[in-house]
């Protein structure tokens, strides 16, 4: 079984939304179902092929998440090495063209949001971190062209 690499926030959040689908949307899907039966012919009930549908998305997502947590490897970031890029390191970056300088957290697919500084280390900025040290180039080439960065410090 492969080990996924989370943060704790994000292994909080991943067990946040597990129990709200379990606790509340997949006990309100089964009373939209029996709802929809008591309306009569099912051959030709929207409303129940809409319940069986979110059922069927529900219990996905609750077998996707069960996976995940139950193989989660849980990475503090205040234990990892502050001279190399790794999962979980939080890094200063300055865009070399502009001198504008931005943080990231280096993360996995189901934490990241660019908003809040998290980045995946799937992305294509995440790939070019993974394993940069302070005063390393990063390049990275975007839609809109090539842009590099230097690794200023790994927080």
């Amino acid at each position: 079984m492969d080990r996924i690499p989370i943060t704790r926030e994000g292994y909080e959040k991943l067990k946040k939304e597990l129990e709200q689908l379990k606790t509340v949307e997949r006990p309100q899907n089964i009373l939209a179902i029996e709802e929809a039966r008591a309306h009569g012919d099912l051959s030709e009930n929207a409303e129940f092929d809409a319940a069986k549908d979110r059922q069927s998305f529900l219990e996905g997502r609750i077998a996707e998440l069960g996976y995940k947590l139950n193989n989660a490897d849980i990475i503090d970031p205040e234990a990892l090495p502050k001279d190399i890029a790794v999962f979980a390191a939080r890094v200063l970056l300055e865009n070399i063209d502009t001198g504008e300088e931005v943080k990231y957290q280096l993360v996995g697919p189901d934490e990241s949001s660019i908003e809040d500084g998290r980045i995946s280390v799937s992305s294509p900025l995440g790939k070019a971190i993974i394993g940069k040290r302070p005063g390393d180039e990063v390049v990275l080439q975007a839609p809109a062209g090539k842009r590099t960065y230097e690794l200023i410090e790994i927080l």
